[in-house]
């Protein structure tokens, strides 16, 4: 969570002896699953945009493999 972010209270069913193991290890577990969370939302967020913008990625690539970048012919190395 963020300085700025407020925490939100959320009922979850997990495993009891995966909590009771946690707990013995004095695991933070809203901190873990927050942390964990922001991992899989930042990675769904990129999977669709990859998803939603692959046509454009494709017509932009085509474009660059048949006409080059456009400083192609400026460039002297």
């Amino acid at each position: 969570m963020t300085a700025a972010s407020t925490g939100k209270s959320v009922n979850l069913t997990l495993n009891d002896t995966l909590v009771k193991e946690a707990k013995a290890l004095e695991i933070n577990m809203s901190r873990e699953f927050e942390i964990h969370l922001a991992s899989l939302v930042r990675q769904r967020k990129s999977a669709k945009w990859l998803t939603e913008n692959l046509v454009a990625l494709d017509a932009y690539n085509a474009h660059i493999e048949r006409d080059g970048v456009f400083s192609e012919k400026l460039r002297s190395f």
